[in-house]
């Protein structure tokens, strides 16, 4: 990881500034940055491979209005850092943790900014309500700056833990492929609520049992 550590953190840098600040082109989708970040690793297997675990946890996000989330993007591209080179569910359970460990940092991250934003805004509102074009462009120029030291930051303690993880001793293989196990089944669970939170009890519950029946016999079939 060394030798890719600038472009990583680069990477990991613009999928934070993604999230809400800046383009939103949905490269802050977890199964999008980690996938890329395994490329830039050389493993995309592995870095897809957290990047969907991830995702899964990620569709039980709601960002509507001042709701908390964790910033899941930045973690895949943690997890990505850590599962490169690893083998098989030795690797994806334990970069999936490191993942989890990152987003929720990055959430406390996504609440700090945030605040510092209010209280940008309010130190100016006299000259807000006059309507003085400059403080306008200030103010989102500073929170700009703000994630991105937010986005920055993370990202450097992501890639510190990813480094870190695998001199720990209680990372043996049966208990990282329990971890895989345990992780792999809550982040299908997750999804499962984010959906019913999405469609309710509505027909569209409906089509989704179809399709979740459909997919689950192409698979049978296929195999």
């Amino acid at each position: 990881m060394t030798e890719h550590f600038t472009w990583i953190l680069i990477w990991g840098t613009l999928v934070g500034l993604d999230l809400a600040s800046v383009a939103q082109v949905m490269i802050a989708r977890p199964f999008v940055a980690g996938t890329v970040a395994g490329l830039l690793l050389g493993d995309p297997l592995a870095g897809g491979t957290v990047g969907m675990v991830l995702e899964l946890f990620a569709l039980d996000v709601l960002p509507v209005g001042v709701a908390r989330y964790p910033d899941y993007g930045i973690g895949a591209v943690a997890a990505a850092a850590a599962a490169a080179g690893s083998p098989g569910a030795l690797g994806t359970g334990i970069a999936v943790c490191v993942g989890l460990v990152v987003a929720y940092l990055g959430e406390l991250g996504i609440h700090v900014v945030r605040g510092a934003n209010t209280r940008d805004v309010r130190r100016h509102r006299a000259e807000l309500d006059e309507g003085h074009l400059h403080t306008v462009r200030g103010l989102h120029f500073r929170g700009l700056l703000r994630d991105l030291a937010r986005s920055m930051s993370v990202s450097l303690i992501g890639l510190a833990l990813a480094a870190a993880v695998y001199t720990w001793p209680f990372v043996t293989r049966p208990g990282a492929v329990l971890v895989t196990l345990v992780l792999i089944g809550a982040s299908i669970g997750a999804a499962m609520s984010g959906v019913l939170q999405a469609v309710g009890r509505s027909a569209v519950l409906r089509w989704f049992g179809l399709g979740l029946l459909l997919g689950t016999l192409f698979v049978v079939v296929v195999q």
